[in-house]
């Protein structure tokens, strides 16, 4: 992938204002010397449907479902990271994006713009999954339609089933409006198109791809469509193109211009680094990439500080800094140990904070700085290249073709005939991820390694599947709740003693459309974590988890 630098013009920026602000545009007063919606062109919109769609999937991704998936933990600011101390979600910005996508839609289809309308079917698509996965039943079939007024304002809730067959039928109606030549196509402006920069075959494949995701994501529910919907797109590469290789993935780099289009945890921007120095890794991730000897552990965290030796033969409270490490008596390390029930970790390199492992995760591995973000020397902190506004590495990964590899590999383990075998598809997924992150030349080595070598088991595809997943969090999330893998444990300090399902319907939805959200909280299955929150809880089933025993 190309990266592109892309600029919004303060045009585009009004325009956008003016159409997600409002849900009733006939009660706007219209500003004579700006844009008027009813005459803009479909392409003004689509750079800001894309930045904020890929700012959403980082938000998840690299913020809190991070820690739910336990790539990271946070030792300040803590408990909704760690925890799921959480309270109400609120699915404006998703819908916000969406009525951007329904103007793009609308406006092709008066001005004939297949790519435009291409592009609008795919991002709506994107982001009623995202509303579909994280809440379950939501407004679809009569949402965004508020401007109408009456019932329209408060709309009923579609089926979470529904949502995934109507985002399906849109993905199919794309990729049969992005099947022409590029010459073909009227109007497109590069500019943009921050994605793929204009080129019509590449959305065309990231409109499969993502077909792809959907139809393995009701595979436990609908076993038949899911396979049926694979099968047909993996057997017709030529009518149905797929983002393989790392060069097709669907993202964006950070411009770093502001802090609006930087890095969230730059510190740039942030001059007291305390958005970065809270994020540590998590001993879960950093533990399986050691054992796997992945070179990918090197790009995403630092080394510590200063290693901790303890030495037996030192006197009571001995606490020094010999040589670079820090020297401590057997007392000072059963002292720790009795004060907060976990062993100290002398990793020489890498140390991750354990899962929710305390109430002052702060003061992991004898920490000397117990301010609310402190520099750990140690513990990993993140990157040094996530302290930077932009970079090379600094992208929105909207979707990747390591995640399509392992869909497919997942696909031919169940026996469906996708056009390769498992193992040559797990290789692939692997490729495309060590790729992405600028590692092509540790394939070769990792492939070889006896952790890494397919052993012919879906444990096996997720694991690597949940690892490509670093900064896009969520749809490691998401496979976890459909297959159980990576078999993860919440902390002893987590609100629940397992991960949770999906997010709470918010308090403005209970407020402003109680009844269609009360009957969509009603059909969700009860779990017996579901105490005390009501059937609303992040611990409740939604329909694509009902019967299957998954994730827990």
């Amino acid at each position: 992938m190309k990266a592109i630098k892309y600029t919004i013009s303060a045009t585009m920026i009004l325009l956008v204002i003016f159409i997600s602000a409002c849900k009733n545009l006939d009660d706007m007063n219209i500003n004579p010397n700006g844009v008027d919606p009813a005459n803009a062109h479909p392409n003004l919109l689509i750079a800001t449907v894309i930045t904020y769609t890929g700012q959403n999937v980082v938000g998840l991704g690299f913020g809190d479902i991070a820690g739910v998936m336990q790539h990271t933990q946070k030792d300040g600011w803590s408990g909704s990271h760690d925890a799921y101390e959480w309270s109400d979600q609120d699915w404006s910005g998703y819908y916000g994006i969406l009525r951007n996508t329904g103007e793009i839609i609308k406006k092709s289809k008066e001005m004939n713009l297949d790519f435009q309308e291409g592009v609008g079917l795919i991002m709506k698509a994107y982001n009623f999954g995202f509303v579909a996965d994280l809440w379950g039943d939501a407004p679809y079939s009569k949402a965004l339609l508020g401007e109408l007024g009456g019932s329209n304002l408060k709309p009923v809730f579609d089926s979470q089933r529904d949502i995934y067959l109507g985002i399906l039928g849109s993905l199919d109606s794309a990729n049969t409006l992005l099947s022409k030549s590029q010459a073909d196509y009227k109007e497109i402006n590069p500019t943009q198109d921050v994605l793929f920069h204009g080129d019509v075959a590449q959305w065309q494949k990231f409109a499969n791809s993502l077909a792809l995701r959907y139809y393995m994501r009701i595979s436990s529910k609908e076993e038949a469509i899911a396979r049926a919907g694979i099968e047909k797109i993996a057997s017709q590469p030529d009518k149905y193109p797929l983002m393989l290789e790392a060069g097709d993935d669907a993202g964006f780099p950070y411009i770093g211009n502001s802090s609006s289009d930087s890095w969230p945890c730059n510190t740039t921007y942030d001059i007291s680094e305390t958005n970065y120095r809270r994020i540590k890794m998590c001993s879960t991730l950093v533990e399986k990439l050691q054992t796997l000897n992945d070179p990918r552990l090197g790009v995403w965290a630092r080394k510590i500080d200063i290693p901790l030796v303890i030495d037996p033969t030192k006197p009571d409270n001995f606490d020094e800094i010999i040589a670079g490490k820090r020297v401590i008596a057997q007392n000072v390390a059963d002292t720790y140990v009795s004060n907060f029930n976990v062993p100290l970790d002398l990793d020489p390199e890498y140390v991750g904070l354990p899962p929710a492992w305390s109430i002052v995760p702060q003061a992991y591995n004898l920490c000397p700085n117990l301010e609310q973000a402190p520099l750990n020397p140690h513990a990993s902190h993140i990157s040094e290249i996530y302290k930077a506004a932009s970079g090379p590495l600094l992208k929105a990964r909207i979707m990747s073709a390591a995640e399509v590899n392992f869909i497919l590999a997942e696909a031919a383990l169940n026996g469906w005939s996708v056009n390769g075998t498992a193992s040559e598809y797990y290789n692939s997924g692997v490729k495309a991820s060590l790729d992405a992150w600028g590692l092509s030349n540790s394939y070769d080595s990792y492939i070889a390694d006896p952790g890494a070598v397919y052993a012919g088991t879906l444990e096996q595809i997720m694991e690597q599947k949940w690892i490509a997943s670093w900064t896009a969090a969520a749809e490691a999330w998401f496979d976890y709740r459909r297959t159980g893998f990576p078999a993860l444990t919440a902390g002893p300090y987590a609100k629940r003693s397992v991960l949770p399902l999906r997010f709470y319907y918010g308090v403005s939805e209970m407020s402003f459309n109680p009844d269609n959200t009360q009957d969509a909280a009603d059909k969700l299955e009860t779990t017996s974590f579901t105490a005390p929150d009501g059937k609303n809880s992040p611990w409740s089933r939604p329909w694509a988890l009902q019967g299957t025993g998954k994730p827990w």
